[in-house]
């Protein structure tokens, strides 16, 4: 009779060995138990480490590390507060791995994903070194954190516990700017000495459910922004006073209405109560003017090397039309316009629009418009109407691009194109479809999430010279 497949008799609270092979997505150790993959936050490649199952399903296992049997020099040693707390919230998923090793681990995040999808060529891409940072905290310029009243009516704001809905309360956070959160620790006693009615989810009663604090390096100013459950604010007047009086950092004070139960951060609805419409920041030569929900990368420093990055790889030239999709605000298209004749932004959000059309402004440019609507209905429009584009830049959200845009970038074909990905595994789906007509000439990872698993690569892509022989 044939014995049982132990793995399949896995129970939780089970302990066994473990050794980890490589990273996953999440910052988790992946190692095998009986050919069964099984996922452990906290531990390292080429680590062993005695395990305890804490879930079983039909395709994985996930474990915690009970006692470390043999530790990786990758390892953060010593009293390591920034790794404790990664235990307690998320963001902080590869705190315990000394920096270098971050960027290598978040490097072979990448060519994981390559090797799962095998776009054409894959194994023999180009990679040039890591971008990292010289000092990898401290750099989120956006803070957006819950707030909770405790039983005993502390009002508490901070980030939930990894798969739950239990507030942790933050007053440190080692990757978040000192100003934003300084902010955000300041209006808590304001709104407990008002009596400020906080949202409680399970009885979806009270008012403040949220904050979102921007901060700006330039003058060291920040914008605030209250998401509500409702459009009334209790004690609104006496509430703006006290942040204007004791919060002076505060430029601009806005209420976001949010009456949704459904996880989303942000409802549809902000308006200024108090102070200045926008805060101003700047990257590179050029200063952006931000409202409440207009996207911004969260690392500055990082996003400028990015950009520098994206202009060498492009290479562009006074006669080059450039096509900026998703646009956001401006950002990318803005800093590379005096490189090129004309430059157009395309981006779904009108706010967004708005905020780059009034950045244009703001800089002095002249060569740069920017139109609301998606980039594959856009630009076929476009070339209909006789506008040609010699080069894109393609910045998508995680979900990567369009298949419907996907098409539209191999009818068109730009000779220049650069992919800024945030998500390895879409940028690798993405570069399947796209190397039936490009080459990869150049991909990099630049880390804008030090200290998290989320990686940012910039990808440059050239037209293969057999498909321009084809197309003559």
């Amino acid at each position: 009779m044939e014995s049982e497949n132990p793995a399949t008799t896995v129970t939780t609270g089970q302990r066994f060995p473990i050794t980890a092979r490589k990273i996953g997505i999440n910052g988790e150790g992946i190692g095998y138990y009986h050919h069964k993959v099984v996922f452990v936050p906290g531990l390292l490649p080429h680590e062993v480490a005695v395990c305890e199952v804490t879930k079983v399903t039909d395709r994985y296992i996930k474990a915690k590390i009970h006692r470390l049997r043999k530790t990786s020099a990758a390892r953060v040693t010593g009293d390591n507060p920034a790794a404790k707390l990664a235990g307690v919230v998320g963001g902080l998923e590869l705190a315990h791995i000394r920096y270098p090793q971050q960027l290598l681990f978040k490097d072979d995040l990448i060519k994981q994903a390559l090797a799962k999808f095998k776009p054409r060529g894959y194994e023999k891409y180009p990679f040039a070194a890591p971008i990292g940072m010289n000092d990898p905290w401290h750099y989120r310029n956006k803070a957006q954190f819950p707030i909770r009243q405790t039983s005993d009516g502390h009002v508490i704001a901070g980030l939930y516990r990894p798969n739950t809905q239990e507030l942790v309360d933050l007053p440190e956070m080692p990757t978040q700017s000192p100003l934003s959160l300084a902010v955000c620790r300041k209006l808590l006693p304001i709104l407990q000495r008002l009596a400020i009615p906080i949202y409680d989810p399970e009885k979806n009663s009270g008012i403040v459910k949220a904050v979102a604090v921007r901060d700006a390096h330039l003058h060291q100013q920040a914008q605030l922004t209250l998401i509500t459950n409702s459009k009334k604010l209790p004690q609104k007047q006496a509430l703006i006073a006290a942040i204007q009086q004791e919060i002076p950092e505060v430029i601009s004070i806005n209420q976001n209405y949010n009456p949704n139960k459904d996880g989303l951060f942000w409802g549809d609805e902000t308006w200024l109560l108090a102070g200045e419409p926008y805060l101003e920041e700047q990257i590179g030569e050029l200063r952006f003017l931000l409202s409440p929900r207009a996207f911004l990368q969260l690392n500055l420093p990082q996003t400028e090397k990015m950009y520098q990055l994206v202009a060498e790889l492009l290479a562009l030239t006074k006669q080059d039309s450039l096509l900026d999709a998703y646009a956001g605000v401006g950002t990318i298209g803005l800093s590379l316009a005096h490189a090129v004749k004309n430059v157009v932004g395309i981006e779904e959000i009108p706010e967004a629009v708005q905020d780059a059309e009034q950045n244009c402004q703001h800089n002095g440019i002249h060569n740069a418009h920017y139109l609301i609507g998606q980039v594959e209905t856009i630009w076929p429009e476009l070339t209909a109407q006789g506008q040609h584009f010699s080069a894109l830049v393609v910045d998508p959200p995680r979900t990567g691009l369009a298949p419907s845009l996907l098409e539209t970038i191999l009818t068109q074909e730009p000779e220049k194109f650069v992919y800024i990905s945030c998500n390895e595994s879409t940028l690798a789906r993405d570069l399947v479809e796209l190397t039936k007509k490009y080459r990869i000439a150049h991909i990099q990872m630049i880390d804008l999430f030090p200290q998290t698993a989320r990686v940012e690569t910039v990808v440059k892509l050239v037209r293969r010279a057999d498909v321009k022989n084809k197309r003559r």
